[in-house]
């Protein structure tokens, strides 16, 4: 099943998404699908929406917002596919590789990434995001798959420039909106389990420049949760975004960073396409 979250006529709301169209969740007015999954989404009330579903909405009034406006937490994990830490500065950790993004640096579906006014260093990379659906502490390995709701893609938009001043990535991870994130959320039961086997594409004005599988991840979705959680409880809401293959723009020469007018795609196979023009930051008035 595909869940998305949306602005219709100025007001947020969900629907489940279809060949037909989108079937709005009256139950879910105002709200997205972390605000369903805080209130127990995970724990079969989905039936229960889904028996409310409304009449199919025009796909041409909405503006997609990320799923998950407000995640608890983003937890992104970087050096996680062998081929992207060979082409950096950086040698295969044993560990996690581990940094948080805001909820302020996510855009949704069809929305503008926007490059910052102080720098030219915007960069793609294209990866899976991991919805977490119920919370703990200490989860086992054999467990983490029940805890996860769904899976989404993201454009996990870098700064260069400011992601290597210091030694903490932070800053370059968290320009606002520059985090793509949508469009939908396709439950776990659709997909292999872990959404492994998965063909990860990404593709600047329909240019291929980054083509793995997410089988190719050095940590596995399972191990993700299970090594995170021994240090971080984990939320209903929260949002594991899973790193991503080689072929970013930085690592190229001469280097191919998105400008103004460009278009970024991430395709993630059996989970859907997201797309994001590339806008300039605009000067305050």
């Amino acid at each position: 099943m595909e869940l998305a979250t949306f602005l219709l006529d100025g007001q947020q709301r969900v629907g489940v998404v279809s060949a037909q169209g989108i079937a709005l969740l009256p139950a879910a007015a105002g709200k997205d699908i972390g605000a369903l999954l805080d209130a127990g989404l995970h724990d079969g009330r989905l039936d229960a929406l889904l028996a409310d579903a409304q009449p199919v909405a025009d796909p041409a009034r909405l503006t997609y917002l990320p799923p998950l406006t407000q995640p608890r937490k983003i937890i992104c994990v970087g050096l996680n596919y062998a081929d992207h830490t060979n082409e950096s500065i950086y040698e295969q950790p044993d560990y996690p590789t581990l940094f948080l993004r805001v909820s302020t640096s996510l855009v949704g579906h069809d929305q503008p990434i926007v490059r910052p006014r102080v720098s030219d260093s915007l960069d793609y990379e294209g990866e899976l995001a991991v919805v977490i659906g119920k919370g703990g502490k200490h989860i086992a390995r054999e467990d983490a798959l029940s805890h996860v709701f769904g899976y989404s893609v993201f454009n996990d938009g870098s700064v260069r420039e400011y992601q290597f001043k210091s030694p903490q990535w932070t800053v370059g991870k968290n320009f606002d909106a520059t985090g793509g994130f949508g469009p939908v959320v396709v439950t776990a039961d659709a997909l292999p389990p872990g959404a492994a086997g998965l063909k990860l594409e990404t593709r600047l004005n329909g240019q291929v420049v980054q083509s793995a599988s997410t089988s190719d991840m050095i940590y596995d979705v399972a191990s993700l949760i299970a090594i995170t959680s021994e240090a971080i409880t984990l939320e209903a809401g929260d949002v594991i975004v899973a790193g991503t293959p080689s072929g970013i723009g930085w690592a190229r020469e001469p280097k191919l960073l998105m400008r103004d007018g460009d278009v970024c795609e991430v395709s993630i196979e059996r989970i859907g396409t997201l797309r994001n023009p590339i806008a300039d930051e605009q000067a305050p008035r």
